[in-house]
């Protein structure tokens, strides 16, 4: 109920009057089944965003500080963060991360629309960045399909570091969805869950046009912050543009 009044009534008249969007190739999400809405990430806008359109609700994973900042402040928080259909995940490792998995595995096995990001935190710089394989095992243990979701924009709307979303013209690409029943049984294989991710990834570099830098991007935040602080970086980055798709790796498995 929550989730309903916040998207039709409070804050999404609003945002589909201030930041006018144009949304392509919504009819690829499924009318009903359990699905993953797989997306860039340029943005802490992306997730207002990117479900505006969609017809059925979609819930995202979110960082556990979103829901557990003390007083009143933390509580409208909490309740704005449930609102727009988020839910709490533990990312300190380890058992957590295990249960924040199998949290998405069964909200999709239950029918539910999964919004996720593979690159399991912002972009630094608008690249596209190497997938984690956390999506490729949630496909795979749920049975659902992925439809790869590029956000065009955000990172305009809602720069890193700004405190005041600025007015621009958006637009949301909703590509075809990815069926991975042919690897059914293979959870825990690493080299599968590698294919579908980068095959994944390829499908949101070819949609978002983003270049594609294979390294995780939490990786290229720390080479960034070594390089500010006057620390020279060990590790190369191995980039290809969003239109040299022979630089990424091979997704064509199977």
């Amino acid at each position: 109920m929550l989730y309903w009044l916040m998207k039709y009534v409070l804050l999404g008249p609003v945002l589909r009057l201030l930041w006018p969007m144009k949304v392509v190739g919504l009819e690829n999400v499924p009318d009903s089944g359990g699905a993953i809405l797989a997306g860039n990430h340029i943005a802490v806008a992306d997730s207002f965003f990117m479900p505006l359109y969609v017809k059925r609700k979609v819930t995202f994973p979110a960082k556990q500080e979103y829901f557990t900042e003390k007083g009143i402040k933390g509580r409208l928080k909490k309740w704005f963060f449930l609102g727009v259909g988020q839910f709490p995940i533990d990312r300190s490792g380890g058992s957590a991360a295990q249960a924040a998995l199998d949290t998405a595995i069964r909200l999709v096995r239950a029918g539910h629309l999964l919004g996720i990001y593979p690159e399991g935190t912002r972009s630094p710089d608008g690249r596209l960045y190497k997938g984690k394989t956390g999506v490729a095992r949630i496909a795979l243990e749920s049975g659902g399909v992925v439809v790869p979701v590029a956000v065009l924009g955000t990172d305009k709307v809602n720069p890193i570091g700004s405190k005041m979303w600025r007015p621009r013209r958006l637009e949301v690409r909703f590509g075809k969805p990815l069926d991975f029943s042919r690897y059914e049984g293979l959870s825990g294989d690493r080299f599968v869950e590698r294919s579908i991710t980068d095959e994944i990834m390829y499908a949101l570099m070819e949609l978002s046009g983003q270049e594609y830098v294979d390294i995780y991007a939490a990786r290229a935040k720390e080479l960034a912050d070594a390089e500010a602080g006057g620390i020279r970086p060990a590790v190369p980055t191995q980039a290809a543009s969003g239109r040299e798709a022979g630089r990424l790796p091979e997704t064509k498995a199977g």
